[in-house]
């Protein structure tokens, strides 16, 4: 019994397709296609199959039958099978192979740990240009078979594998664009420089959530092993000193980097970090995502002299000298005292005077508001003159009429003088409050 409630368990992909892209679950057409079953099928007499198949997490593991998979995957062109039961290279080399347009494979979360590759069966991969194998385990050996036989490969996934250590191909892939071989435990440079030698043509490299700890290659190795790199992504690696930063200039097409979450720049403010980072990196156009404009990268080169030049000389990292050269030794920028400004002055009306405290970013409306309990007046019949106490022997009284103008456009300093000046009813108007 236990044995025959095994046997029901096993899913095949062919019953999932059926299952999912019946008319009964899959009744509308748009971007699909209506393809009838082969004479004594068990299929349904008619599926809507559309070109990208999403039949993740269903329990499949074998294939089924081949011909039936010919029948209805002839135009499928992307193919989902991660989250299920895979663990066998020949079920699916099977489905692959009858699938003939296949481009884009997904065969994550599928238990492929110590399942090993035939070459032999390897060769039905040859259209695939972009294969993910998220927490797969899948061996070295297996990832270099694969892409010795998909020349046609661009992008492939490695992330959660596990992987502490990078085994050699013999036959590089020149094919590769893109790999994503985060979150494993890598944490040697000299295993990191092993996919310049195997993936020649490489352009982005994402090694985010490794324990890198250092770029540790001379100008000439890097140039030679990654020529044609444009973007690396090192987010939380543990990348602890400014040569590794400085290094990331020795990529000869290195435009983009990724570089959040490092030891190095804990202890530094978001903007200084940001800012310190450009500075190091005069040929990156988009930095953490964000494009980088001229006056940003200037401003950060200017703050990044500024930041070192007090510091001693041994301390300075090499960048630090080229920015002197380029800008020159830099004043240190002023202190701004963004606090509210305040002044006592005295309030002078009829023969009485009292010192009141402005805060000079109110309004000239704010003060007549201020001094109407004072006064016993109500705004309308207020009417205020400014003194300057060392210049009123030239210039005078100026009247506070703009009851929106603030007090620090006056010129207000302490000891000056407020005059006050009720007005006469029916001769002025309070049009000007």
């Amino acid at each position: 019994m236990e044995s025959s409630s095994d046997e029901e368990e096993v899913r095949t992909f062919v019953q999932v397709l059926s299952e999912k892209y019946s008319p009964e679950n899959f009744p509308y057409g748009q971007g699909v296609v209506v393809m009838l079953s082969p004479p004594g099928s068990p299929v349904k007499d008619r599926l809507f199959v559309p070109s990208i198949l999403v039949l993740s997490d269903y329990g499949i593991r074998k294939a089924g039958d081949r011909s039936d998979i010919a029948a209805f995957c002839a135009h499928v062109v992307e193919l989902d099978l991660s989250h299920n039961q895979l663990n066998d290279w020949t079920e699916i080399c099977d489905i692959v192979s009858n699938i003939p347009r296949l481009d884009f494979l997904n065969l994550s979360m599928n238990p492929l740990s110590g399942i090993e590759l035939e070459p032999s069966m390897a060769e039905v991969f040859p259209r695939v240009r972009q294969l993910v194998l998220i927490n797969t385990h899948i061996s070295w050996d297996t990832v270099h078979t694969l892409t010795k036989h998909t020349p046609e490969l661009e992008e492939l996934f490695l992330c959660l594998n596990g992987y502490n250590t990078v085994s050699e191909s013999q036959t590089s892939c020149p094919s590769l664009r893109l790999l994503q071989i985060a979150d494993n435990q890598l944490q040697e440079w000299a295993e990191v420089r092993k996919f310049g030698q195997m993936y020649p043509s490489l352009r982005t490299l994402v090694l985010a959530n490794n324990s890198v700890g250092s770029v540790g290659d001379t100008h000439d190795a890097l140039q030679r092993l990654f020529p044609n790199l444009r973007s690396i992504n090192l987010n939380n690696s543990g990348l602890s000193t400014w040569e590794d930063i400085e290094r990331l200039n020795f990529f000869p097409k290195l435009e983009e980097v990724k570089a959040k979450g490092i030891p190095l720049l804990q202890p530094y403010t978001t903007h200084e970090r940001r800012s310190f980072l450009l500075a190091q990196l005069p040929s990156v156009v988009l930095l953490n995502g964000s494009s980088v404009s001229n006056g940003e990268r200037e401003d950060a080169e200017r703050l990044f002299i500024r930041y070192y030049q007090d510091s001693p000389q041994q301390e300075r990292p090499e960048r630090y000298h080229t920015l002197v050269s380029k800008y020159g030794q830099l004043a240190p920028l002023a202190e701004v005292d963004l606090s509210p400004r305040s002044t006592t002055v005295d309030v002078r009306w009829g023969e009485r005077v009292e010192a009141v405290s402005l805060h000079l970013e109110q309004t000239v409306g704010d003060l007549k508001k201020h001094l109407r309990a004072l006064l016993q007046l109500p705004t309308n019949r207020i009417r205020l003159f400014y003194i300057n106490r060392e210049m009123s022997s030239v210039v005078g009284p100026e009247e506070l009429k703009c009851g929106s103008r603030a007090l620090h456009s006056y010129s207000i300093r302490d000891g000056d003088e407020i005059l006050v000046v009720p007005k006469v009813e029916g001769c002025c108007s309070s049009s000007d409050l």
